[in-house]
């Protein structure tokens, strides 16, 4: 017999899964069902979530307008590290999922509900990410996870469930899409269909954001990105909030061809994956924030940062934003980016991220001593005869006793 439930809240999407789980948590478990519906910019189907949910004869709905809080709070936190997993990917449903969460845990603590539950498949990242985060925030919460207990592991199962229990699903015109997407103001992804084949090239009419490369404009458009405190504050000298810095980098990127990506990537459970991401706005924001580093951080604070930076991209990954140690290295992060400050100019043009100027008051880069021409003795040329010699002291050493390393 399982355990009693009296309230739970449900990550709601309005989608299929999701119409299931709740009913099924309603009959499972005997429980009001609290659903939860947040808007971080997939799209369309937020606008009929309450309509859906109320057919299902659900009383308490939240849906809630989250794309600013997306950004300001997650992505950009995030985008100050330059994190990118395994050298690739730019986290895009990672960074999400902590946000998911958090709200979850608020709204049970609203309604006085003892459990969340999620759609995620026992397979996946995303149970690891929702659960780990919600035990960080709510240590006794209890978490129903449907994927890791019924038997509805089909497509048809879903369909048999929803007509014997009268859930109406809505039959959408034209062709189904043979792919798993999620979407959210930094990216969308894709899986499943012929991408479970590592071999085989996705076909064009996947791509949702982005025109291809080839079929981009054969002009470059020039874009100038305001950064303050490692954040994008505005274009083209117009200040922008987070949400539409994004947006407006996602236009821009995906005209362009900006931002897509294939990848096997290693999954926490322990699989390896194959996706395809489209990140515009992403792809755009980690070139320029790189450019503004490379000239208003200090050399050694650069390089610890990139140090840094796997660890906290793996974090991220994991489902550990609400971790001490990503608290911990978001605090070195966030300090070692009081200093950039300035202006980063691009040049886009079929696919590429080209940069092509940077300025800041806060700049290091010291005309007077990088110059090729004459410095007026700001630099002693000399003195580098005394560095190499001393850097090379414990390789001359091991030389004169013998040792090679040829």
């Amino acid at each position: 017999m399982k355990p009693a439930v009296n309230k739970v809240v449900l990550a709601y999407s309005g989608g299929l899964d999701t119409a299931v789980i709740a009913k099924w948590l309603q009959q499972t478990y005997d429980c009001e069902v609290v659903t939860f519906t947040a808007d971080i910019g997939q799209g369309e189907e937020v606008a009929s979530a309450r309509s859906k949910a109320e057919a299902l004869g659900i009383k308490e709905i939240y849906i809630e307008d989250l794309r600013e809080a997306f950004v300001r709070d997650y992505v950009y936190p995030m985008f100050r590290s330059n994190a990118i997993y395994e050298g690739e990917y730019l986290l895009g449903t990672s960074i999400a999922r902590p946000l998911i969460a958090k709200r979850m845990v608020e709204i049970a603590n609203e309604t006085g509900a003892d459990a969340i539950s999620h759609g995620a498949t026992g397979k996946g990242n995303d149970q690891v990410r929702f659960e780990l985060g919600a035990y960080a925030l709510k240590p006794g919460v209890r978490v129903i996870a449907p994927w890791r207990e019924w038997d509805l592991n089909s497509r048809d199962k879903l369909m048999a469930y929803c007509e014997a229990h009268k859930i109406p699903v809505e039959m959408k015109r034209g062709k189904k899409s043979p792919y798993s997407m999620d979407a959210n103001l930094l990216h969308i992804s894709y899986e499943g269909g012929l991408l479970e084949d590592p071999w085989n090239e996705p076909d064009e009419e996947m791509w949702r954001w982005s025109v291809s490369p080839e079929a981009a404009p054969d002009s470059a458009q020039y874009i100038e990105l305001d950064y303050r405190h490692g954040d994008i504050v505005g274009i083209d000298n117009r200040s922008m909030s987070p949400a539409d810095v994004l947006t407006t980098l996602n236009e821009i990127g995906g005209k362009h061809g900006i931002g897509r990506l294939d990848v096997v990537e290693n999954r926490y459970v322990g699989m390896k994956s194959r996706g395809c991401y489209e990140t515009p706005g992403g792809t755009i924001m980690l070139r320029a924030h790189r450019a503004i580093e490379s000239l208003t951080l200090d050399r050694e604070v650069a390089h610890l940062k990139d140090e840094f930076m796997p660890r906290y991209a793996s974090l991220v990954y994991n489902g550990y934003w609400w971790s001490p140690e990503r608290k911990m290295l978001q605090t070195a992060i966030d300090e070692s980016q009081q200093s950039v400050n300035g202006k980063v100019r691009l040049k886009l043009y079929k696919g590429n991220v080209t940069v092509v100027g940077r300025q800041s008051e806060d700049s290091l880069f010291d005309e007077s001593i990088a110059t090729f021409d004459e410095d007026d003795g700001a630099y002693n040329q000399q003195d580098a005869e005394g560095f190499i010699k001393l850097n090379a002291l414990r390789m001359r050493i091991a030389a004169s006793k013998g040792r090679r390393f040829e």
